[in-house]
């Protein structure tokens, strides 16, 4: 028996014994196989010398984009969030930057990122601090504790966090807390952040292993939220809780100075309910018409987190149509580095032939890609116009960017075919959605943990 054992494992190349290791034999016959191609040669100098990009660019795709869109919304100029992971509140101001400057009467009207942003980190900061103790009693090498310290705090996120910090905390005009250096270059000051709230958290442990009360340990974590505030109010400004304010209309007549609170502004030049707008979600990895959340995946201890209906595309597409056609932009995430032109602010499934320059598998579904973390939301934008075709089947679609005038005067263009695989959200008013998905918001939403493929902060 064990002779016809062997015999079988000869016959199969020994397979799981001889396989395992990389041999010299196997490192001779690559070399062969690498020589045997004419084109090696040709193809190592050319690769090893120049930019992929520049190698596999598409000769079809150099023609001219078209740029005209059937549909456009009136929007309120492009903005440019400099280094920072800043995108996700841009975008959601620009979707709210066209209101307010419909009801001022004005081309154009900017909020203060530095503003909310000072908000957002300090409440960042309050939510890790309060998982930190949540979890106080856990081993570090507890998932939750291990995924709370990888991730104390960050600059990216997402609508959930515009829609419950505009709630809390008002909006302001940009020149009333202008951008600190901090907050447009944010890496440094997000080291620090970082460092201070694991060193505390580090602390708070301790003090627990030591004995201490709860009570004891929840007023340490005020002092540690205080040395947050400290940080945050020396590298970006306080921000103000009131403040005197006029502008300019279109006509230019001006108007007469105002005092405000940040909530107020809001009430009076915005005033729009954030929670009937409803997030979509185009994940083919799970089943569609259905609703989920990601548990912690929020900006403040008081919020909501992330809760989406999960849809194909196709019925994405209709209703952000309808949103486009009453002049409403939409927050939109997406796989930005996927497939972009940047020299022409195109998006396009077939701009780069990196697959058929190294001749090697680089196929996936998108589910496969969602699956292995090989693709995910990176960055979000404002979806401002659509194109269609005789039938009305949308053909492209426009992005409102926060890069500055980069791409296509500060907007990207993508092809329908590059949504389909590389968008992920999509906010859309809940007027625009129809009864039958709307009525999944009822249905009861399967939790996802925070370190779900999903799970993905915008940059």
């Amino acid at each position: 028996m064990r002779q016809l054992v062997f015999i079988f494992l000869v016959l199969i190349g020994f397979s799981g014994w001889s396989q395992n290791e990389i041999t010299q034999e196997m490192l001779n016959n690559f070399h062969k196989d690498f020589i045997a191609s004419p084109k090696s040669v040709a193809l190592q100098n050319a690769i090893s010398s120049n930019s992929l990009n520049d190698l596999t660019v598409s000769r079809n795709s150099l023609a001219d984009v078209d740029v005209y869109f059937k549909y456009r919304v009136k929007t309120s100029g492009i903005t440019d969030q400099k280094s920072s992971g800043r995108c996700w509140m841009f975008t959601g101001f620009n979707v709210l930057r066209p209101i307010a400057a419909a009801k001022m009467n004005t081309r154009e009207v900017k909020f203060s990122h530095s503003y909310l942003f000072f908000y957002d980190q300090l409440e960042k900061a309050n939510l890790f601090l309060e998982g930190i103790i949540n979890t106080i009693d856990k081993p570090l090498d507890d998932k939750r504790v291990e995924w709370l310290l990888k991730n104390p705090i960050g600059d990216g996120g997402q609508w959930t966090g515009v829609v419950d910090l505009v709630a809390k905390y008002g909006v302001v005009p940009e020149d009333v807390m202008p951008e600190s250096y901090h907050s447009e270059n944010t890496s440094a000051m997000s080291r620090i952040l970082t460092t201070n709230l694991r060193a505390n958290a580090t602390k708070l442990r301790q003090m627990h292993a030591d004995g201490q009360s709860m009570k004891v340990i929840k007023e340490h974590k005020i002092s540690m939220i205080n040395e947050v505030y400290r940080i945050l109010a020396l590298s970006l400004g306080e921000p103000p809780t009131s403040f005197q304010w006029r502008f300019e209309d279109k006509d230019g007549n001006l108007t007469p100075i105002e005092s405000y609170t940040p909530k107020s502004f809001y009430e009076k030049w915005i005033n729009i309910n954030l929670t009937e707008y409803v997030m979509f979600m185009n994940d083919p990895s799970r089943p569609y018409f259905k609703l989920y959340e990601i548990d912690y995946d929020r900006h403040t201890v008081d919020g909501n987190n992330w809760k989406y209906i999960n849809l194909p595309t196709d019925e994405i597409k209709k209703f952000a149509l309808e949103s486009i056609k009453s002049n409403e932009a939409m927050y939109f995430s997406c796989d930005v580095g996927k497939q972009l032109d940047m020299s022409r602010g195109y998006l396009d499934t077939s701009n780069y032939a990196y697959q058929q320059l190294f001749d090697v598998n680089l196929t996936m579904s998108k589910a496969q890609r969602i699956q292995t973390f090989a693709s995910g939301s990176s960055h979000g934008m404002a979806l401002v116009a659509a194109d269609v075709d005789e039938n009305g089947i949308p053909v492209k679609w426009l992005l409102e960017n926060s890069w500055g005038m980069k791409g296509h005067k500060g907007h990207l263009i993508m092809t329908d075919e590059w949504f389909d695989e590389y968008m992920f959200r999509l906010v859309i008013h809940k007027k625009y959605v129809s009864q039958k998905v709307l009525d999944i918001l009822k249905s009861e939403a399967v939790m996802l943990p925070p370190w779900d493929p999903m799970f993905s902060p915008e940059l």
